[in-house]
């Protein structure tokens, strides 16, 4: 990894310090919400860390293949911390995608669908479970046709990067399907979930992530540390109880 790309990472990591409690909070305040489970809310099972030998529910091999190829690229295992692969972030997606939150079942799927600013929200047709499926399907044709029948997964990490960031400049994109609102809508963001979240949801194994940025997790109480120029000195703690 060069020096530029390195500060970019450290950048992207510190960033996430203050932004990793707002998710994970929003993530393991409750199990139940209004009397719903958390799979209703879109979180995968609670009290499922990431198993060592798992097998995809919902993904076929090949997009098995992208998804972890993906998280891969999106965070590295490097020295600053570990990797998205092996955290068990996707173990999370495929967790995910198997709960109501991949029906969409509690979103309004209702046309008109109009292209609008992404404050208005989500004004797509398609469900997530759909977005995965058919935007793995449409960048590996994409990459199959213009990279010698190479699919994403068999790129080097260097041509993973770059296909990524020119999805987000539109330097890429297809007539057929909304690459750049696949990847930043749903991958970037379910990547970002599994990786801080909760443990108990299949990804953040041991908590390493929550470690790495000083998050406490979900201790009780830690407002004498807030402000402090300093690391949290105690590990973190997940939503079961478990302490890192």
């Amino acid at each position: 990894m060069t020096e530029a790309k390195d500060r970019s990472r450290r950048s992207f990591l510190k960033g996430s310090i203050a932004i990793a409690p707002i998710a994970v909070v929003g993530i393991s305040s409750a199990v139940t919400h209004n009397g719903q489970p958390a799979a209703a809310r879109g979180l995968p099972p609670a009290d499922q860390p990431t198993a060592e030998h798992y097998t995809p529910g919902w993904f076929t091999p090949e997009e098995w293949a992208f998804i972890n190829a993906a998280c891969d690229t999106l965070i590295p295992k490097d020295d600053v911390g570990p990797g998205a692969v092996e955290l068990g972030v996707p173990q999370y997606i495929d967790r995910q995608m198997q709960t109501p939150y991949g029906d969409a079942s509690r979103w309004y799927m209702q046309g008109p669908f109009f292209k609008v600013e992404p404050e208005f929200g989500y004004q797509a047709k398609l469900t997530p479970k759909e977005q995965y499926r058919l935007g793995i399907r449409a960048i590996n044709a994409y990459c199959r046709a213009h990279f010698s029948g190479k699919t994403f997964a068999d790129f080097t990490p260097a041509q993973r990067t770059d296909f990524f960031k020119k999805i987000e400049s539109a330097e890429i994109k297809s007539d057929d399907f909304n690459f750049k609102g696949f990847f930043s809508g749903f991958l970037l963001k379910n990547v970002m979930e599994g990786y801080f979240g909760d443990p108990s949801y299949g990804g953040n194994k041991d908590m390493a992530a929550w470690k790495m940025i000083g998050y406490p997790g979900v201790r009780a109480d830690y407002l004498e540390f807030v402000g402090e120029a300093k690391p949290y000195p105690y590990a973190p703690v997940s939503l079961y109880g478990k302490r890192g």
